[in-house]
């Protein structure tokens, strides 16, 4: 069963549109959504989550339409949006309380663990935490109901290097279940290059591409060369070019290049802001 399947999925809002979405993700594997400000990421995780209303196309968590009886899928579902939801005055033993109350899953031991080894004090009030201590204590309560899919969308926003890095080794140990997913969108692609099983690259509404990620690199090369050389390779295996006085810079398929072509390893951010740039 797949963790996620959406298909032909669009959503329009006055001035941007969500075009035709199709995206699968295994179970037991970790997704990354790359995409600038306004691509439509927080677009697509709230129509997931059917908190707002889709115009077309299917959407399908855990193998049950998120039209029909969601609220049993929610009970497996662990999700931190971009600005956690927590009552402002509540501190971590009374949002323990809560949400003892609202998932028949829910771990105090585990969430307590968390909070250990997050550094959250348990007794301050929510208002009163920074925003990356807000952005831990949710990523915390995602993690302490069994959830079977995590959705985070920007929750590695606020964090410090050292705290992404535990964030990341914990999302690595939540999908050793196979039956665990992560649907996780970031600007820090860099830290999605690391975590990531498969990427997905969201632009203006549109889903460039979503493949496994060690596919994408060993598919694709950075390649230097003059602008003569770049007109022998078919323009369907190029995905982006910067052009100089001197040189061209290119990210190409490798199958496609020809003899003599320098190259080196592209990384996913420079595969993104190729085909950005590209597509503009």
């Amino acid at each position: 069963m797949n963790a996620l399947e959406i298909r032909g999925l669009c959503k329009r809002f006055k001035g941007f549109e969500l075009k035709n979405i199709d995206l699968t993700l295994p179970s037991g594997y970790i997704m990354g959504l790359i995409g600038e400000n306004g691509a439509g990421k927080s677009t697509m995780i709230k129509l997931i989550m059917d908190l707002i209303k889709r115009d077309s196309g299917s959407v399908t968590v855990l193998g049950r339409d998120n039209k029909k009886n969601f609220s049993v899928t929610k009970e497996d579902l662990g999700v931190v949006l971009d600005k956690p939801g927590f009552p402002q005055c509540l501190n971590a033993v009374q949002i323990n309380k809560v949400m003892r109350l609202t998932y028949k899953n829910w771990n105090e031991e585990l969430f307590n663990s968390y909070l250990e080894r997050f550094g959250i004090p348990k007794d301050k009030q929510f208002k009163e935490y920074s925003q990356g201590m807000q952005m831990k204590l949710g990523i915390a309560a995602a993690l302490s109901h069994d959830p079977k899919l995590l959705i985070l969308d920007e929750a590695t926003n606020g964090l410090d290097p050292v705290v992404r890095d535990d964030v990341n080794n914990i999302l690595n140990e939540f999908t050793r279940d196979e039956s665990h997913s992560v649907l996780i969108s970031s600007h820090i692609v860099s830290d999605l290059e690391k975590l990531c099983d498969y990427v997905a690259f969201l632009h203006k509404g549109e889903l460039l591409l979503c493949e496994e990620k060690d596919r994408l690199l060993e598919e694709f090369a950075l390649i230097q060369c003059s602008k003569e050389d770049l007109e022998k390779i078919p323009k369907s295996a190029v995905r982006g070019v910067k052009r100089s006085v001197y040189n061209v810079e290119a990210v190409a398929e490798r199958s496609a290049l020809p003899a003599g072509v320098r190259t080196r390893p592209v990384t996913i951010e420079e595969l993104f802001v190729f085909m950005v740039k590209e597509g503009a």
